[in-house]
């Protein structure tokens, strides 16, 4: 793994999608009663964590920080001359669904509408043969019964957990839940299971491999267009960032919780 590095305060751990994937095999593997925890950064996600010392505390503990979203990575080349292509969270957790017969990990899917959550399970049962989803839950258990869903998950022998519940509302279920989680690995899929499920259809790979997924989504979902503002906020930021660094100023480092 090449390293964490800092965007505009917020860690990222400079890695490609084959990185991650040897990252999160070596997290499940790894001895530990608490389990690892593997959270997306993307430029939206950059400008909440810079306004939140809660959500702060929660990425800087997190033990693998994934480039999802061509903003961070141009940051990344822009701020710390590392070259690192775009992580995202939906594609890395494919991908280690594809990956999970021949390396024997038992998956549990929490999250999404019920319809959802099931045509996403089913989705990758078909496109994995082999896969072993022990368990799945839809992302509406209300919080009397996230105690009795937790037991579940642990007397389903899993070894990770996608948490597919929307960000920042992933990343405090992990927080409230992690210290009573027997899995190896918890990952915030964000809205990955509605790609997965096909309920929301992802862009064309040509946009994708053009770093054009942002602009896709904002086009078929017009209601996204004022979390974009953050866009906009997070390139004058990183842009501003450049220029000091060109003047010779560091950057301050990662705030730590």
């Amino acid at each position: 793994m090449s390293g964490r590095v800092d965007v505009l305060g917020v860690p990222v751990d400079a890695v490609d999608m084959d990185q991650a994937l040897a990252a999160v095999d070596r997290l499940v593997r790894r001895p530990g009663q608490v389990p690892a925890v593997v959270l997306a950064i993307n430029p939206e996600k950059v400008c909440l964590i810079r306004e939140d010392a809660r959500l702060r505390a929660i990425f800087s503990k997190a033990d693998l920080l994934v480039p999802d979203g061509v903003g961070v990575t141009i940051a990344i080349r822009w701020l710390h001359g590392s070259t690192v292509g775009r992580v995202p969270g939906v594609d890395l957790m494919v991908r280690v669904c594809e990956a999970a017969p021949e390396a024997g990990y038992r998956l549990f899917v929490f999250g999404g509408r019920e319809p959802v959550n099931a045509r996403a399970v089913e989705a990758l049962r078909q496109r994995c043969p082999g896969i072993e989803i022990v368990g799945r839950e839809h992302g509406y258990v209300d919080e009397a019964g996230m105690p009795a869903l937790v037991d579940r998950i642990n007397a389903s022998g899993a070894d990770i957990l996608f948490v597919g519940l929307g960000s920042p509302r992933q990343e405090f279920w992990i927080e409230a839940w992690l210290p009573k989680l027997r899995v190896k690995v918890c990952q915030g899929v964000g809205g990955s299971l509605d790609a997965v499920s096909g309920a929301v259809p992802r862009a064309s790979l040509a946009w994708r491999r053009l770093g054009l997924e942002w602009l896709y989504r904002l086009m078929t979902q017009p209601h996204r267009g004022r979390r974009q503002v953050r866009l906009v906020r997070f390139a004058a930021a990183v842009l501003l960032a450049r220029l000091r660094l060109a003047a010779g100023v560091r950057p301050a480092p990662a705030r730590r919780p």
